[in-house]
């Protein structure tokens, strides 16, 4: 009795070494996690910023959209309206907090969507042009150090905490030297790889780092991808009535 006792009491003790361990040894990726997640963040001001989108469906041809994007990380807002094609110009997204609305000039009303949900059928996720949440969202499985291209990288691997994000398992490849992300890939739950995405080129806006060229990869439809630039970026401030459905509905009459 008492050696078994003892087995089970060493075998405690070699757990909770071993998770002390392991914390130790992610510490320095969560907290490269929440640096992702603090620089890529306006607190202070507001954003705005013109989305051109090239999205390439090999069914469907090669189709361009224009986007004005308007985003407040302070209360978790944005507003996303269609410039281009004329066939879908008016209709736009409204984040308010937990909130995702979708608004249909033709028919004048306002649809829930989430932010898993394809932005207009392209590659990109409702959720990519909202705030990143990797530290709050995601706990670390595991990662590695290596090169992509001349870049040297951590390469981590996530799980999620919660459903709230579109995928549930991320590999991303962070630089060493300045935590930007170069690439992330998104699996399913069953581990099958859904996306590839590529950030080739960021811009310093003030306080934040952001990129301004995006590749979406759809990793089931072969040659399907969209590709995003941002321009026209600013931190001007924006009257709080953009952020209103009254707001979309105006600016369509």
């Amino acid at each position: 009795m008492r050696r078994m006792q003892l087995i089970t009491a060493l075998t405690l003790l070699i757990l909770a070494a071993s998770s002390v361990a392991q914390a130790r040894e992610f510490g320095h990726i969560e907290a490269i996690l929440d640096r992702l997640d603090e620089q890529s963040r306006f607190q202070d001001s507001d954003f705005s910023a013109v989305l051109t989108m090239i999205v390439e469906d090999p069914d469907k041809g090669i189709e361009k959209m224009v986007v004005r994007q308007f985003r407040r990380d302070d209360g978790e807002r944005f507003l996303l309206l269609i410039q281009e094609p004329t066939t879908q110009k008016g209709q736009g997204y409204l984040l308010e907090g937990d909130n995702l609305w979708f608004y249909d000039p033709s028919s004048r009303k306002f649809a829930h969507t989430s932010l898993k949900e394809n932005f207009q059928d392209s590659d990109a996720r409702n959720a990519d042009f909202g705030q990143s949440s990797y530290a709050s969202s995601y706990e670390v499985e595991g990662y590695e150090e290596g090169f992509l291209g001349n870049f040297q990288v951590y390469i981590i691997d996530l799980k999620a905490v919660d459903d709230t994000v579109p995928f549930p398992y991320v590999k991303m490849w962070v630089t060493k030297e300045s935590d930007l992300v170069l690439k992330i890939e998104e699996y399913s739950l069953t581990r099958r790889l859904m996306r590839t995405s590529l950030f080739p080129k960021y811009t310093k806006v003030d306080t934040a780092v952001i990129p301004v060229q995006m590749i979406f990869i759809d990793e089931l439809v072969e040659g399907k991808k969209t590709q995003i630039a941002l321009s026209e970026v600013s931190l001007g401030e924006i009257p709080d009535h953009v952020f209103t459905k009254a707001y979309i509905e105006r600016v369509n009459r």
